[in-house]
């Protein structure tokens, strides 16, 4: 991939995710490596997997975003996890042959991510999309720019140890409700096939 088709991986990545964050950018750099190292395209159906390692509940969970856009490993095709552990990494599989790689991003520019006008206002709790283009950019541009070495560390390629299940294809409508349901997520109430809530199962 050129340096151009990755920039417009960025620009398509900022406009997804809805506002200009160094999060999202590490994100986008980390999946573009992480490809790059398996020597493989960005998954349009589920060849690839990606678990990222950012958890829930805390700032910097922008680097998701960047991850699925650069990778096609999406929370909504399935073929993204999230590992709560707190850290900016994603660990990316082929599935094909189970090879596979962790990124992981360096805190390299903490301090200065940390100094800019961009997250000093976030710690004053303004809206990242409220805070002026031009210091937002400055963040994208800051972690962008950098050199890869000084900002990622990727990992060797490896065998990942997973049997991947078949994707359950259709829908039904739900015997009770009548919405329809995913096969995979029908229960069976005497006779009747029913979705989950209806069936007053759990799960």
């Amino acid at each position: 991939m050129s340096s151009q088709d990755d920039r417009q991986v960025l620009l398509d990545t900022l406009k997804f995710h809805g506002h200009r964050c160094w999060a999202s950018v590490a994100g986008v750099r980390v999946g573009l490596a992480a490809l790059r190292a398996l020597n493989v395209k960005r998954s349009g159906g589920r060849q690839l997997h990606a678990f990222v390692e950012i958890g829930e509940d805390h700032g910097g969970m922008c680097f998701g975003d960047g991850v699925q856009n650069a990778t096609g490993c999406t929370l909504g095709k399935g073929n993204m996890e999230k590992t709560p552990y707190g850290k900016l990494a994603v660990t990316l599989i082929e599935r094909a042959t189970n090879r596979a790689v962790r990124v992981s991003y360096k805190p390299t520019l903490a301090k200065r991510i940390a100094e800019s006008a961009f997250m000093v206002k976030r710690g004053q709790g303004i809206e990242p999309d409220q805070i002026p283009e031009a210091e937002q950019m400055e963040l994208v541009n800051l972690v962008w720019d950098a050199p890869e070495a000084d900002v990622m560390t990727i990992g060797e390629v490896f065998q990942f140890d997973r049997e991947w299940l078949p994707e359950v294809m259709g829908f039904v409508p739900c015997a009770a409700c009548n919405e329809l349901t995913a096969r995979a997520y029908v229960r069976v109430v005497g006779e009747k096939h029913v979705c989950i809530p209806c069936s007053g199962y759990e799960r």
